[in-house]
């Protein structure tokens, strides 16, 4: 027997060699309230009220009301807490991070004949719209008798053993890479399951295709880190009207990117080797590191009518995201079991074809109440369908759409905001609240959240600070399969957000 000790990296090319899960569907669907602090401060309850570079990204016809040129930008700090329960143990980890995720700016030229189109907007509005930072961690007993071997188990079964088996005088790297190419992910699993002597063959022969564990039934202790960082980020291009005094219509074409990382890495140790028997497969470490890249592009229309002098309407519709992404991955892993001095090391990536994905659609109505010039109530209602989110091309894909349309569900948000006015001062608060988008709402479960801001007027320059939180529950897995059991996440997401708008 001998120690596997493997970090890989190769390039694949093959159409084969697919990875992606329902969490990352979900990942690259989502958005969050990160805009300027006053759109913020009213839990982004904007959509009837435009007038803020943030609302235009909500509803493109927000820029028109402006009634000159304006800019903004954006600042905050994001203050993260994972609370952890897995069996036991329990864990809470906090991180900070600090970035720039607002800017922009509209032109408006006013119209100088009689015509009933008052004036157009031309603009221009960066947003990040989700921060992928975050880590926790998950330590326990699991008493369930649920290994690492179950992962492995669940690939192997069913696959030849010659197919992961090594060649005379071959390298462990090579077979990794020419597994990959030719049967793709699931057959690696199986290869590093079997070459880490985690996995035997019901019978060492190559047409054997059932295997049994080394591990003996027991308890299993697990020290699991999740660690991923990177955004998800839009360039709005808009362009917007005014219609005699009531009516605003407005487009936005948007370029979306993203980048994301995401390590995770499990020990399992156990000391289940029963008595008089020589000591057997106790510890195991399994890395995994993935690396995304992505661009997509989407469009919005939106309008805003003003029913009476105080009374706002507003209705948006979001097209789909069309991302085209590319991956990457390696994996290490390592086990207790003899010969120490036979280790292999070698520099292989796994390079997945590139693949699309469709996000779902979203519909926005809003409603907007203007007290003249002392403040305003606001309210935002969204609905959006997780379970049409699509992996192309279809027929690659269609066991993964399948479960995305059994795990996902139609989820609606609600957002409430608003602004008082006294002198220079303005005075904010806001309440949100989404649905999970999860059949089931608990493996991501609701969010809610409040808000509160301040902003001072200079004239044609303004300042505005806001705090807001979030809270929100989730039941997941440290693996797909295999290893199923749940780790309950109490998420809690802090901001302090800082704008600088003004006229030009």
């Amino acid at each position: 027997m001998k120690k596997l000790n493997i970090f890989l990296f190769s390039f694949l090319f093959c159409s084969t060699m697919y990875a992606q899960d329902l969490t990352d569907a979900l990942l690259y669907s989502q958005d969050d309230i990160l805009g300027t602090a006053r759109f913020r401060a009213l839990s982004g309850a904007f959509g009837a009220l435009g007038g803020d570079m943030s609302a235009v990204s909500i509803n493109p016809a927000g820029s028109a009301v402006f009634s000159q040129s304006h800019a903004s930008f954006s600042l905050s700090n994001s203050d993260m807490t994972n609370d952890t329960r897995y069996f036991n143990g329990l864990g809470s980890t906090n991180d900070s991070n600090f970035d720039i995720h607002q800017g922009g700016a509209a032109f408006v030229f006013a119209s100088r004949n009689d015509s009933p189109w008052r004036k157009f907007t031309i603009g221009i509005a960066y947003d990040r719209t989700n921060n992928f930072d975050n880590d926790w961690f998950a330590r326990g007993t699991n008493t369930n008798n649920q290994s690492i071997d179950l992962y492995f188990l669940n690939y192997a079964d069913g696959v030849r053993l010659g197919d992961i088996s090594l060649l005379n005088g071959e390298f462990i790297e090579d077979a990794y890479l020419d597994i990959g190419n030719a049967f793709g992910f699931a057959h690696q699993q199986a290869f590093l399951g079997y070459q880490s002597y985690i996995l035997e063959p019901d019978v060492d022969d190559d047409n054997n295709t059932s295997y049994f564990s080394n591990l003996y039934d027991g308890t299993f202790t697990h020290d699991y880190v999740y660690t991923s960082t990177g955004y998800n980020g839009k360039v709005a291009f808009n362009f917007a009207t005014q219609y005699e005094d009531n009516l605003y219509l407005g487009i936005n074409l948007n370029s979306h990117f993203l980048d994301y990382q995401r390590t995770t890495s499990l020990e399992e140790t156990n000391s289940n080797t029963p008595p008089n028997t020589d000591p057997d497969l106790n510890f195991i470490r399994f890395d995994n590191s993935l690396s995304t890249r992505g661009s997509g592009f989407s469009f919005q229309l939106g309008g805003i009518l003003k029913l009476s002098q105080e009374f706002r309407v507003g209705l948006t519709y979001d097209s789909p995201i069309w991302y085209t992404i590319e991956e990457e991955t390696s994996q290490l892993i390592d086990s207790n079991l003899a010969d120490p001095d036979i280790v292999y090391v070698a520099d292989i990536v796994n390079v997945y074809p590139e693949y699309k994905i469709q996000t779902p659609s979203k519909f926005t109505g809003s409603l907007a109440y203007v007290f003249g010039q002392q403040g305003l109530i606001s309210f935002d209602y969204s609905q959006k369908d997780y379970s049409k989110t699509k992996f192309k091309p279809e027929s690659d894909y269609s066991g993964l759409n399948a479960d995305i349309n059994d795990a996902f569900t139609n989820a609606a948000s609600y957002r409430l905001g608003g602004e008082y006015k006294y002198k220079q001062f303005s005075f904010r608060g806001g309440y949100r609240f989404e649905e999970s988008p999860y059949k089931d709402g608990v493996t991501v479960g609701d969010l809610d959240g409040f808000s509160l801001g301040l902003g001072y007027s200079f004239g044609n320059t303004k300042l505005d600070i806001t705090f807001d939180q979030s809270n929100r529950s989730f039941e997941t897995s440290m693996y797909n399969v295999g290893l199923t059991d749940p780790v309950s996440i109490d998420r809690t997401n802090s901001n302090i957000a800082l704008s600088l708008s003004f006229n030009i």
